[in-house]
C-alpha cells in the first residue's frame, strides 16, 4: 500500500524510518502491537521516527459510554466465555510486553475525539507519543473515563504539559477539524480497523504482529534501503 504523500521524501538511505501508526487508545490490540514493535525496534536497533494518527473505533458512542463487556457482546458477537478468553489473552501478552491491563467488570468503552484532539494539540509541543503512552495506561491499567475533559486534563498535567491549556484546546474544540480531516485521509486510504502500521509511506501491516514478525519485517525492510 503507499499512502500519498505531497511532502518531499528524503532520498537517503541512512534517513530515519518512518513509521505511521493509525490507532485508538480504546483499542486493546493497539498497544500490544505497539510494544511489540517497539521491542523489535529495539533489538534491531533500527533508527525512527514515529507518527501517531486518529481512528475511532465507536464515533457513535454517547457520552456516557458503554460496559465494555456489553459492548464486545454487542458489537462482535462474542460470547461471554469468548470475552474473557480475548482479556486472558491480552492480559498475558501485555505481562510479556511490560503492559498492565485491568480488565474489571465495570470497565467502559467511550467515544476518544477529545481523546484524539488533545493528542493533536501535544504534537505541536513534541509530547504526542509522550501523552498516547498516558492515555493508553490511564484507560486499561486505571480505568479513568477518558470522556471526560477534566480528567484529560489532568492527565496531560501528570506528564507535564499544561492543565489549563489543555482544558482550553478541549473547550474550544480548536483541533476538531484537523481530527477529522486526519479520519478523512486514512479512511481514504481503505483503513476500515486498528492498529494499522504503516511503514516508509508505502507498507502496510494491520493488527499486532508479534515481536518476531514485527522483527522480520524490519529486517526486510533494511535490506529494501541498502
Amino acid at each position: 500500500m503507499r499512502i500519498q504523500d505531497n511532502s518531499p521524501l528524503d532520498t537517503n538511505t541512512k534517513s530515519p524510518l518512518r513509521i505511521d501508526i493509525v490507532s485508538d487508545v480504546m483499542c486493546p490490540w493497539c498497544i500490544i502491537g505497539y510494544r511489540q514493535l517497539a521491542t523489535a525496534l529495539e533489538a534491531t536497533e533500527t533508527d525512527y521516527e514515529l507518527h501517531w494518527h486518529p481512528f475511532e473505533l465507536n464515533p457513535e458512542m454517547p457520552a456516557e459510554g458503554q460496559n465494555m463487556r456489553e459492548h464486545i457482546v454487542e458489537k462482535y458477537g462474542a460470547t461471554p466465555e469468548q470475552s474473557e478468553q480475548n482479556r486472558n489473552q491480552m492480559t498475558a501478552l501485555g505481562e510479556q510486553l511490560g503492559f498492565e491491563f485491568r480488565f474489571g467488570p465495570e470497565m467502559r468503552m467511550h467515544n476518544t475525539f477529545d481523546t484524539h484532539q488533545l493528542l493533536q494539540w501535544a504534537e505541536t509541543l513534541g509530547r504526542m507519543d509522550d501523552l498516547k503512552q498516558a492515555l493508553f495506561t490511564a484507560h486499561f491499567t486505571h480505568q479513568r473515563d477518558l470522556s471526560d475533559r477534566d480528567v484529560l486534563a489532568e492527565i496531560a498535567g501528570e506528564i507535564g504539559l499544561d492543565k489549563d491549556d489543555a482544558q482550553a484546546v478541549l473547550q474550544d474544540q480548536r483541533f476538531a477539524g484537523a481530527v477529522r480531516e486526519a479520519q478523512q485521509f486514512w479512511r481514504s486510504q481503505g483503513i476500515q480497523g486498528v492498529p494499522a502500521v504503516i511503514f516508509d509511506q508505502k507498507h502496510l501491516v494491520s493488527g499486532a504482529q508479534g515481536v518476531e514478525n514485527f522483527t522480520s519485517i524490519l529486517g526486510q525492510l533494511a535490506k529494501l534501503q541498502d
